[in-house]
This record gives C-alpha cells, sequence and structure tokens, in this order.
C-alpha cells in the first residue's frame, strides 16, 4: 500500500520557526521567563498527616493565620461581639413530635445504618444515659440530642457519657418516618429499643 506523500506549506518564515524552537531546545539564547500561572494543575490532596497542606491556602492568597486560628484583621479594629460556639447557633433545639417516654422495642430491618440513639435534656434521658454509656460506647453509636435548651445543658449531657459524639439535632423526621414519639431510644440496622 502506498501512502500519500505530505505537502508541507511553509506557514511562518524559517527565521520565526527558529526563534520560537530554539530557546525550548536550549539551543539559542535564553527564553524568556513567563510569569507563573495564576493556578497550578489539579492536585489530590489525601491527608496522611506528613505534608503541611499551607502552601496550597497560600496559593489561595488569605490572609494569615494569627496564633489562634482565625485570620489577620490587619490591625484593624476588633469586634466586641462575643464569640459563640457554631453549635450554639443552632440552639435551642425543640422536637415537637418527640418528648421523654417509653419506647417499645420493635424490630427494624436498615441494613447498614450505623448505630445512635435519641436524647434529650431531661431526668428520664440523663439515667438512660450514663446507664447505657458502656454499651454505648462499644457500639459506637452518635447520639442526637432533640430537645435542649442551651450550650450548658448540651455540655452537661456530654460530661454524663465522655467518649460519645452528642449532637443537637431535631428529631422530628425521624420520628414521622419511624413512628417514634418518645425517646431515650437506641436505634441500630435491627431494630427500636429503650
Amino acid at each position: 500500500m502506498k501512502l500519500p506523500a505530505l505537502r508541507l506549506r511553509p506557514c511562518a518564515p524559517l527565521w520565526l520557526l527558529a526563534l520560537v524552537c530554539l530557546p525550548s531546545l536550549g539551543l539559542g539564547a535564553e527564553p524568556a521567563k513567563s510569569a507563573p500561572s495564576p493556578r497550578p494543575g489539579l492536585i489530590v490532596i489525601e491527608d496522611r498527616g506528613g505534608v503541611s497542606a499551607q502552601p496550597y491556602y497560600d496559593e489561595l492568597g488569605l490572609p494569615p493565620l494569627r496564633a489562634s486560628g482565625a485570620p489577620s484583621t490587619g490591625g484593624a479594629a476588633k469586634s466586641t461581639a462575643p464569640v459563640v460556639p457554631v453549635e450554639a447557633v443552632g440552639l435551642p433545639v425543640r422536637s415537637t413530635l418527640l418528648s421523654p417516654g417509653v419506647v417499645e422495642a420493635r424490630p427494624l430491618q436498615a441494613p447498614g445504618l450505623p448505630p445512635f440513639f435519641l436524647v434529650g435534656d431531661d431526668a428520664r434521658s440523663r439515667a438512660w444515659l450514663q446507664q447505657r454509656a458502656g454499651a454505648l460506647r462499644q457500639l459506637r453509636a452518635a447520639g442526637l440530642v432533640v430537645n435542649v435548651e442551651s450550650p450548658q445543658a448540651l455540655q452537661e449531657l456530654r460530661a454524663l457519657a465522655p467518649g460519645l459524639v452528642l449532637s443537637p439535632a431535631s428529631g422530628d423526621d425521624l420520628a414521622r418516618r419511624l413512628g417514634l414519639r418518645h425517646y431515650p431510644a437506641l436505634l441500630t440496622a435491627t431494630g427500636i429499643e429503650q
């Protein structure tokens, strides 16, 4: 099989090609320094604890961090507003469809559901939490505090069960979907119990 001959048409004068190609080959004059690109190509970061991500933050042009971790204000006047923990912004949490009471044990078919529990800021929940804390830790269950008024009350509940995660969240959607009316309750992939 015979291949067709390639025709090359001169697109630019030979001196222009030499000017462009020779520096890149290192054969001619020193190439002009180009400005750094504003962003590097795609960089995938996986945190294995070995390399600082600071160069990537520097690339974003953010203000430097102070020792406290907050961005530097650059000498601007400091705010006198109190610092409120982020989670306190969502308080109080009131789940209108749930109240403290007796939960009838029943099976649940939810394969893959991680164990979690519902509690509130009340005497029944506090006693249940203290009594079941060890078992909840063994299950690695996460806690949703479905009725709590203040950050202090939330902190007191956390102090009753060190090592457990307790997060404020409304339980109304869960109550509707699972037919729950009361808490404290433990929910696993196989059942609901108190």
